[in-house]
């Protein structure tokens, strides 16, 4: 991720195991924004079935972080991608920027993501 996604200083997978048919993965990242430079670790469950991820926050900044990625194949060929997140930072100030900033900072991450997928599949 820091190769690619803005503001993600570090990434690190601490632990992964197989449970049935899906993969759960203990991972951290740094993330820095403006003068905030946060790490916090999550619980990552990959659903290769059912063309899912989830994450689950484990410790860290958050009063609670939760997403959802979905994949699908589009119709007219490539892939959509449905992502949801919830998150409540236990410091307030934190809270406030997030707030203030989320849309400029989901659309740079989204944005991030395309570049890199296009990068390693192609642009087709």
């Amino acid at each position: 991720y820091p190769e690619f996604l803005p503001w993600t200083t570090a990434a690190r997978i601490r632990e992964t195991r197989r449970e049935g048919n899906h993969v759960v993965m203990l991972a951290d990242l740094v993330v820095s924004f403006k003068v905030f430079s946060e790490k916090f670790g999550s619980r990552v469950t990959l659903w290769p079935d059912a063309n899912r991820i989830n994450t689950e926050y484990l410790e860290g900044p958050f009063r609670r972080m939760n997403s959802d990625w979905e994949f699908a194949d589009a119709e007219e060929g490539g892939s959509e991608v449905r992502f949801h997140v919830e998150f409540e930072f236990r410091n307030r100030l934190l809270q406030t920027t997030a707030k203030l900033f989320f849309n400029e900072v989901t659309q740079r991450v989204v944005q991030a993501f395309e570049r890199r997928a296009a990068d390693l599949y192609g642009r087709d």
